[in-house]
Parts: structure tokens; C-alpha cells; sequence
């Protein structure tokens, strides 16, 4: 599982649907929520969480996507398995990882060193713990 913290910038409601932006580290996410805790409130700092197969990789990205999340990264080491290509990426201090399959690992022959985009959609990320009231 990966985990980074964020600070809880906006939170837009609309019935029981829920976004809630973040900055992490100068980087802005978004999260929907259909049950959101209702400790989690603006200027409250949070750790976020996300599966590792929740993480896409982009490689020299130029377009547009409805991906929300959208984290510039470096790689930082390369795995190859039989089926699946565990990825570990620096998103500014924080590690991350990424778990795509070993074909779209070789496809985008992904090394270390490699600057990518790491993609996480909205309703992929939640908040694992509030870290301040």
C-alpha cells in the first residue's frame, strides 16, 4: 500500500457524493468519496492511500487525460517479473509504487533514471488517517 500526506485543501459536496482536494507537497490531488469521514475537514493534514496496481505510468506524456492525479516522478528501480513489473518511483521525498504488467514495462522500455507521470484516479485514493483535527 502506498502512503503520503497531504493537507486537506477544499471539500465540495453534493448529496452523498464527495471531492476533496489536497496539496501534497505543492502538488494538487483530488479524492472523490461517496462515505466521507466527517473528521476530515479544510487544514487538516491527512495520510492518503493508494494500491500500488491503482498507479498508471505515463512515459513522456504531452496530452490530455481524466486522470485528476497527475504527479510528475523519477524511477527509482525496476522489477521484472514473469507477468507484472513492480515500479519504485520518487514523487518529490515520498516513494510510491507502481505495479503494471511486464509487457507495458518493456513496451515502455521503463529504466531507472526515467522522468514519468504517475497517474492515481480520484476514486482510487483515500484518506487512511487524519493526522490533526
Amino acid at each position: 500500500m502506498n502512503t503520503f500526506t497531504a493537507e486537506v485543501k477544499k471539500i465540495d459536496s453534493v448529496d452523498n457524493l464527495t471531492i476533496v482536494k489536497f496539496d501534497f507537497d505543492g502538488v494538487a490531488l483530488s479524492m472523490m468519496s461517496l462515505e466521507l469521514n466527517s473528521s476530515v475537514k479544510v487544514g487538516a493534514n491527512v495520510k492518503l492511500s493508494t494500491k500500488p496496481t491503482h498507479v498508471a505510468i505515463a512515459k513522456a506524456f504531452g496530452g490530455e487525460v481524466s486522470y485528476s492525479n497527475q504527479l510528475p516522478a523519477k524511477i527509482l528501480h525496476v522489477e521484472n517479473g514473469e507477468l507484472l513489473s513492480s515500479i519504485t518511483l520518487q514523487v518529490k521525498s515520498t516513494i510510491l509504487e507502481s505495479i503494471i504488467t511486464r509487457e507495458s514495462s518493456q513496451r515502455m522500455s521503463l529504466h531507472v533514471g526515467d522522468e514519468v507521470t504517475a497517474f492515481i484516479k480520484a476514486n482510487e485514493l483515500s484518506v487512511l488517517e487524519i493526522l490533526n483535527d
